[in-house]
């Protein structure tokens, strides 16, 4: 069993930045993906972005393209989403989530487990 621990969310303003980490532990398959989510209140959660854990190769939403990175550290086994120019938009409970699937996909129920999410909130 995999447990994910998210951290880094909290308060900025427009404009800003924010790196959030997740730190996977436990049992990994050795082909797997990493997605990242969001959930505003009222809404849906939503997929973010991805990345393939063996390549690093890295997917992202047209929401966030271009404005975030997401990266890995495999001596920590943790996952980053540096998010840049953020907007009120953005506001939302992030999450990560581990598939053990080989390919990355955008449905929430394709994941296998869920980080405790943490808060991002953009003020203008």
């Amino acid at each position: 069993q995999v447990q994910l621990v998210e951290s880094g969310g909290g308060l900025v303003q427009v404009g800003g930045s924010l790196r959030l980490s997740c730190a996977a532990s436990g049992r990994t398959f050795s082909s797997y993906t990493m997605g990242w989510f969001r959930q505003a209140p009222g809404k849906e959660r939503e997929f973010v972005g991805g990345i393939w854990w063996n390549t690093g190769r890295t997917y992202y939403a047209d929401s966030v393209k271009g404005r975030s990175t997401i990266s890995r550290d495999n001596a920590k086994n943790t996952v980053y989403l540096q998010m840049n120019s953020l907007k009120p938009e953005d506001t939302a409970v992030y999450y990560c989530a581990y598939s053990s699937r080989s390919y990355l996909d955008a449905r929430p129920n394709e994941y296998d487990c869920w980080g405790q999410g943490t808060q991002v909130t953009v003020s203008s």
